[in-house]
């Protein structure tokens, strides 16, 4: 789970997921317990970016092999997974860190 940079405190699953929508619309968010500014570091957010590609990837794999079940099933049970496992993904900084 991130840790707010500035008052050091650990933001719940809740919280970070709730919050990292925010990333989407604004600059950065703001931390539930001391209100400042935080942004994601630069890995952390190469790897929300990569994220998406996998579903495009897994369609793709339903379109070169047979089409089957058992790659609509990965697609709709990696997508909950991957929500889930979002907010373990972001990490924070004070500052905003050039994406390269």
């Amino acid at each position: 789970m991130p840790t707010c940079q500035n008052c050091h405190h650990k933001w719940s699953w809740k919280q970070t997921f709730k919050r990292s929508f925010a990333f989407a619309f604004s600059d950065g968010m703001t931390c539930p317990y001391c209100e400042e500014k935080q942004y994601m570091t630069s890995r952390a957010r190469k790897i929300s970016t990569a994220i998406p590609f996998f579903v495009p990837l897994i369609m793709l794999g339903n379109l070169i092999f047979d089409p089957s079940y058992f790659f609509l099933i990965m697609l709709i049970s990696l997508i909950p997974i991957i929500f889930g496992l979002y907010p373990f993904i972001i990490k924070l900084s004070n500052k905003e860190e050039p994406l390269w």
